[in-house]
């Protein structure tokens, strides 16, 4: 198999291609009922930066175009804008008609900016789509929302807070959408909460103002510049961000902060929080919908214009994302086609290679190609990887200390994943590491010529039996490497260890060589984390020590336990190579480095009241002042 042919699969498993003959996958189709027209103007409105011409409408005619063009496949239809109230009761109830009577309609979303929203347009909802789910656009308290605003430059948060009352009141329940912006860094707990506040709502999605490359402010169409257009252009400068702009560091600390109260203050038991939680599914190894986390990306995620304009996905800069006309469309076909043809689409999808060697791309799964194409055109790209990153370990560490939120702020153990990793029966193993009574089964030891010791004695992945300090053979089941490590864990730490390798070069063989390693299975969560930022003052005492061709690190990682099914976390310490050295280098050092580790070790011990070496930074320092209302 040739090197294209292996890139362009491993690229396939991040970013999937439209298969016209799939009738599982659904597709989203984005319908902008009345273009990028709204009756707010908010500052940071991406849709009218494309100052693409409003007014028109779309109907049910064209409705039965898509319906037509993704025959066979599920449709999930989001009915947005601008803002879609704008069409009018008597236009949106002929398409709501028409979306019920299309078989392929699975699920009909509405995205509003609320200040429309009342009884009548909610009756109109419960008769012709019931099960149309709703959501609202509020960035958290009214600090927060100061970049949304009517064309007179005034805030439009008491209209939409009342929005989310009457849904209350109606019993209907809604999600928010939030933007992050400098109005509420700092801020995440008080955000959340005050969002929490509204009886109706029941999820949040944060999403970040990546905006460091707008410079200028949206034209405007009438001879007199409305108040918001110029408050507008009093926070953008033609040579940084606008105001409203934040880095991908800042969207970090915000949605760990956000979710470290999102657990804290119990409001997980009532609302859904992302992009949390589909990070907590990925490193759970299930799938999410939310296409920042999923394969399914922009060739599944389609865009409407009321002058029959299909693209992609809404924010992929136009007109580069349009993809053709729907009267003009034939079938799927014409469609991935089209996207084949799309020079935008193809440069998006030619960033997920850089994913295809990543450690994270099982969790991360990509991020978004939109805001990738744009921080790469910018040099950025390091930026937003390192932050999704972070979520990913952040998120990671309070899955497995949900009561010490701190650990979500260390920087230095890292989600790890091993693969296979997995135990017989991770609570019989426990049981008797405590209990010296407890009978012990019959084991296999075979140690081979490559220094492995496991039931085979062969090198690579192979199983071995499970040995806690008081099995008679406990001291030989550990290679010799690696017993430093394990005595100073399990002696002086009084931790479990559950695995440790010394380190093969596998000389003569294909296998790729392994560094040496030990791995932790605390008894609890308040172990673990004491554990965990042990292991992190660890690896800063003990880094300027280390030979200059090994590294110490420490990562989080999960182990299956064969018997229940169930997952624990556990902590992995390795001493591995620096990237550059040779494996002949490093091998000569690595006992030079186990000894200088053992030491730190030695130095150190878990205790729940210290907290991690990890310098924590505030939110990050904010720009210039905005000029608000």
């Amino acid at each position: 198999m040739d090197h294209a042919t292996t890139r362009d699969e491993k690229i396939e498993r991040m970013y999937r291609s439209l298969v016209p003959e799939d009738s599982t996958n659904a597709v989203s189709v984005i319908m902008k009922l009345r273009g990028e027209t709204c009756d707010i103007d908010c500052l940071y409105c991406y849709e009218k930066r494309k100052e693409a011409p409003g007014g028109a409408r779309i109907g049910p005619g064209q409705v039965r175009d898509l319906a037509r063009i993704f025959h066979g496949r599920p449709l999930a239809v989001e009915l947005h804008g601008g803002e879609p109230l704008t069409v009018g009761r008597e236009q949106m109830a002929d398409i709501l008609t028409e979306l019920a009577r299309q078989p392929s309609v699975v699920r009909v979303n509405l995205q509003t900016n609320g200040v429309l929203l009342d009884d009548a347009w909610l009756d109109l909802f419960d008769e012709l789509c019931p099960g149309i789910r709703i959501g609202v656009s509020l960035d958290g308290d009214a600090r927060g929302n100061a970049w949304r605003v009517g064309y007179d430059g005034e805030p439009v948060y008491p209209r939409v807070a009342a929005a989310l009352r009457l849904l209350a009141e109606r019993g209907r329940r809604a999600g928010v959408i939030a933007a992050v912006t400098p109005a509420v860094l700092g801020r995440a707990e008080a955000v959340l909460d005050h969002i929490a506040g509204f009886g109706s709502v029941d999820s949040v999605s944060f999403v970040p103002c990546f905006d460091s490359a707008v410079r200028r402010g949206t034209a405007s169409a009438g001879r007199r510049t409305a108040a918001s257009r110029l408050l507008q252009q009093a926070n953008v400068a033609g040579d940084k961000a606008p105001n409203w702009a934040i880095r991908p560091s800042e969207y970090a600390d915000f949605v760990l902060a956000a979710a470290a109260h999102w657990i804290s203050a119990g409001h997980f038991s009532r609302l859904k929080l992302e992009p949390v939680v589909s990070a907590i599914r990925r490193l759970k190894g299930l799938d999410t919908g939310f296409c920042h986390f999923s394969d399914l990306k922009c060739d599944h995620v389609f865009t409407l214009y009321p002058d029959g304009r299909l693209g992609s996905c809404d924010e992929l800069p136009w007109p580069q994302a349009r993809l053709t006309l729907l009267h003009e469309t034939r079938d799927q076909h014409a469609v991935a086609g089209a996207q084949r043809s799309s020079r935008l689409l193809q440069q998006g999808r030619s960033l997920m290679e850089r994913c295809t060697t990543c450690d994270y791309r099982d969790t991360c799964g990509g991020g978004c190609v939109a805001t990738r194409w744009r921080y790469d055109l910018a040099g950025g790209q390091d930026a937003y990887c390192d932050h999704r990153m972070r979520l990913v370990d952040g998120i990671a560490a309070l899955l497995a200390q949900p009561s010490a939120p701190r650990g979500a702020r260390c920087r230095t153990l890292r989600w790890r994943p091993r693969r296979p990793n997995s135990m017989a029966d991770v609570e019989g193993f426990l049981a008797r590491w405590h209990d010296p009574r407890m009978p012990r089964p019959d084991v296999r030891l075979r140690v081979g010529e490559h220094g492995n010791i496991n039931t085979a004695g062969l090198p690579g992945v192979h199983e071995a039996d499970d040995l806690d300090p008081h099995h008679p053979l406990w001291e030989q089941a550990i290679e010799p490497g690696a017993k430093p490590l394990v005595a100073a864990c399990t002696r002086q730490w009084g931790c479990v260890t559950y695995d440790s390798c010394a380190g093969h070069a596998y000389e003569g063989t294909t296998l790729a060589p392994v560094p040496r390693r030990v791995g932790l299975l605390p008894r609890d969560r308040h172990e673990y984390a004491a554990v965990a930022a042990a292991l992190c003052r660890v690896v800063h005492a003990v880094t300027p020590l280390l030979p200059p061709t090994v590294e110490a690190v420490a990562g989080r990682a999960d182990l299956t336990c064969e018997k229940s099914g169930r997952t624990v976390p556990v902590l992995d310490l390795v001493l591995r190579p620096v990237p550059g050295t040779s494996m002949d280098r490093y091998f000569a050092e690595l006992d030079a480095a186990t000894a200088s580790l053992a030491e730190a070790l030695a130095a150190e011990s878990p205790d729940a009241d210290e907290p991690c070496a990890c310098v924590t930074s505030p939110g990050g320092s904010r720009r210039a002042t905005a000029v608000v209302p």
